[in-house]
């Protein structure tokens, strides 16, 4: 017989009590965690709620009356209602049953078929409205509010999300295991059991167990802790809220999205693939565990289809994330095991790529490029990551044969490089992506433009594919193309997403200098000349790493019939951008042009069809003139004054723009650009509660910013004793 314990129970009795006692106390900590992460989720829905239904109510009140009788098919008489003054759904919408009933001629039937019909254009216009955020809002309480909640969600970051979705799977599976197993903590319960019943709890016992073990592996205790802690946090201020909204609008927006239930037309997000393989690539579950950013839900599914379909181009249109896309793919893969991965592309985005993996991902990004290749690419075939090289340097490693690795992916950027088979970048990069299973090519150009480019591109990755592919479907239209395509390619354009995408979306092109680059940096740093430092990566412009990438990112945005407005606060940079680029741009628009021929210049840039180039002095076309025709923004040089870039920026992101504006800002690594960024970000970037973007400070810059002469002084100093040391 069975010893009993000192608290009357078995040994095994005991156990399974300390079990359940144990499971309980997982389980109150899920219940936790979904109760503090349904009340933030709950606090930034009310707060989203008044702002939503102030645009919906400004929807309806251009929406005619008459609408009303379609929705009921004909059967609604409106004359009444019209002759009372309801000329519109939103008037309509905005009154009460009673107050309808008072209007002569409209009895309660009338009244209540008309609410009912005003409440579905209502939803159905709710479902269409998508909050737009513009940082002159930072006045207005309510937007201030909206953000402040929707702060402690995006602070909390994905991981505060995955821990809510554990949290939510781990109760719905435990609480009823406890249920069922709780006999097993009562000795006289378990004695009094049938022989089935008890047979049934001793199963649960050993089911509760499992998954305790299980938590305790992904030490989910712990980070349900931590999530609480993040959601629980103290909340941030109006000023603070709004300065973190500027720096990531894209995770507000993202988040926005899903609080709301809106968004972009699912079949244009999902670039108007076919239904099988629209719902292959739905069926599929990204494992986002190594990424560190929330994604879109377009972002989300192209990153599936690339998963999904293995051997893909991705086409998304410029400024849509088609690189955080590649890296969530890889991070899929990762979070499954794999362990290598390979990134190619041209030198100038390089240093992105690697900052971009570091930023979004756990991944390790592994630089095969330069004179160190050899050893980088050595290593990483040892211990694995995410491998960046150039094109021309991949051309002088092995191929994957011959190094017996076999990535999990490879990545092509910008892969119109290699639409010519018999080059010898083409075949380096061929040497790789025919022994890999999953390939990805990125290009920002539409190939419905270039059919011959794209059976080129295809032919690499499905060959099986590239006969089905004629002229006639690029003739046809974009959605005849991309259905003969669907299984290799997928694009959306920014008017597919636009619902989801920020006004505003700014990029850094990190650049490494040329040797000619460099050797004209350090006689400039030598010379102690402050401007001609900030100048020094354009004096040589046959070898300048960024008029390189600036022709890179022109010719994406002719590929895509953007305008593109290009900013330098020197003339001479931008004389060597107007040669790089060749005659047919606009400008220079500079102090030296009278005003009304600036703004001649503008109106003919605007006026061309498609796209255009102007150029600009930061300091004559930041101010004053409205250049909204413009999507896309380069800034050759970063400012000394911030407030000269946002102004500059403001030409083209303002009223009466009617496309996201990408701005892309040429930045040079190891240099005075970077001094003056880290310099300028140590101040306090909130000023005095957002005085940089009060009037006063618009029309006083000097007020908010760092003295000219000192920070040049500063640079000058560091940069010729961080050069010393190199020497």
């Amino acid at each position: 017989m069975t010893q009993a314990g000192p608290r009357g129970g078995t040994p095994a009795g005991r156990a399974a009590r300390a079990l359940l006692d144990e499971a309980g106390v997982l389980a109150s900590a899920a219940r936790t965690v979904l109760d503090d992460h349904h009340g933030a989720v709950e606090a930034a829905r009310a707060a989203l709620a008044p702002l939503l239904d102030s645009l919906v109510d400004g929807e309806l009140a251009s929406i005619p009356v008459s609408r009303l009788a379609e929705v009921t098919e004909g059967r609604l008489r409106l004359g009444a209602l019209e002759q009372a003054g309801y000329t519109t759904v939103g008037r309509v919408h905005g009154a009460g049953r009673y107050e309808l009933r008072q209007v002569p001629g409209v009895g309660a039937h009338t009244a209540d078929q008309a609410l009912a019909a005003a409440r579905q254009i209502a939803h159905a216009v709710r479902d269409t409205v998508a909050l737009r955020i513009d940082m002159a809002d930072a006045s207005d309480e309510a937007t201030t509010s909206l953000l402040v909640a929707a702060h402690r969600l995006v602070e909390g970051g994905p991981e505060t999300r995955r821990a809510a979705e554990d949290a939510r799977r781990l109760a719905e599976e435990l609480e009823p295991l406890l249920a069922a197993a709780a006999p097993a903590g009562s000795r006289l319960r378990m004695l009094f059991a049938g022989r089935e019943a008890a047979a049934r709890v001793r199963a649960a016992v050993d089911s509760v167990r499992a998954v305790t073990r299980n938590a305790a592996e992904r030490e989910l205790r712990t980070r349900f802790a931590q999530a609480s802690v993040d959601l629980l946090r103290g909340s941030a201020s109006g000023a603070e809220a709004w300065v973190d909204f500027e720096l990531r609008p894209a995770e507000y927006y993202s988040l926005l999205a899903e609080l709301s239930g809106s968004g972009p037309d699912r079949d244009a997000a999902e670039g108007f693939l076919p239904s099988g393989i629209a719902d292959r690539v739905r069926g599929l579950r990204l494992d986002d565990s190594c990424l560190r950013v929330s994604l879109r839900g377009y972002q989300s599914f192209g990153a599936r289809f690339a998963l999904a379909q293995k051997r893909v181009i991705l086409g998304d249109e410029m400024g849509l994330g088609k690189t955080v896309q590649a890296i969530a793919a890889m991070a899929h893969l990762a979070g499954g095991g794999e362990t290598h991965f390979l990134v190619v592309c041209p030198a100038s985005v390089l240093i992105n790529w690697r900052r971009e993996v570091a930023a979004r991902s756990t991944l390790r990004a592994v630089a095969v490029h330069g004179p160190e290749r050899c050893g980088a690419f050595g290593e990483w075939c040892e211990r694995g990551g995410v491998a960046l090289t150039t094109f021309d340097s991949l051309a002088a490693l092995p191929d994957s044969p011959g190094t017996g690795v076999r990535p999990a992916m490879v990545v092509v950027d910008e892969a119109h490089f290699v639409k010519n088979s018999a080059t010898r970048r083409a075949r380096a990069v061929a040497g790789w992506t025919g022994h890999t299973e999953r390939v990805l090519f990125l290009t920002g150009t539409p190939m419905e433009n270039r059919v011959e480019e794209f059976r080129s591109l295809v032919r690499q990755l499905r060959p099986e594919l590239a006969p089905l592919v004629t002229s006639t479907h690029g003739v046809a239209g974009s959605h005849a193309f991309r259905k003969a395509v669907a299984p290799a390619y997928l694009r959306r354009n920014q008017a597919d997403v636009l619902a989801e995408l920020p006004a505003l979306v700014q990029a850094d092109e990190w650049e490494e200098f040329s040797p000619a680059d460099l050797e004209e940096y350090r006689e400039a740093v030598g010379s102690g000349h402050f401007m001609r430092m900030r100048r020094a990566a354009y004096a040589r412009p046959e070898t300048s790493a960024k008029l390189n990438r600036l022709r890179e990112i022109v010719a994406e945005a002719e590929g895509n019939g953007l305008k593109v407005v290009v900013f330098s606060y020197f003339r001479e940079v931008l004389g060597a951008v107007r040669e790089a680029l060749g005659e047919e741009v606009f400008g220079p628009v500079s102090g030296r042009i009278p005003a009304a021929r600036r703004q001649e210049m503008v109106d003919s840039f605007g006026a061309v069809d498609g796209h255009a180039v102007l150029l600009s002095q930061i300091q004559a076309g930041g101010v004053g003139l409205n250049i909204q025709a413009a999507s896309v923004v380069i800034l050759c040089e970063p400012q000394i004054k911030p407030t000269m870039e946002h102004q500059a920026v403001a030409r083209t992101h303002r009223m009466g723009q009617i496309r996201s504006v990408r701005v892309h800002r040429l930045l040079a690594a190891d240099s005075v650009d970077q001094r003056m960024l880290d310099i300028l970000a140590r101040k306090d970037r909130l000023f005095d509660d957002y005085a940089r973007r009060s009037d006063l400070a618009e029309a006083t810059p000097d007020a908010v910013d760092v003295s000219d002469g000192t920070l040049a002084r500063r640079i000058v100093e560091e940069e010729q004793a961080r050069l010393r040391q190199r020497v």
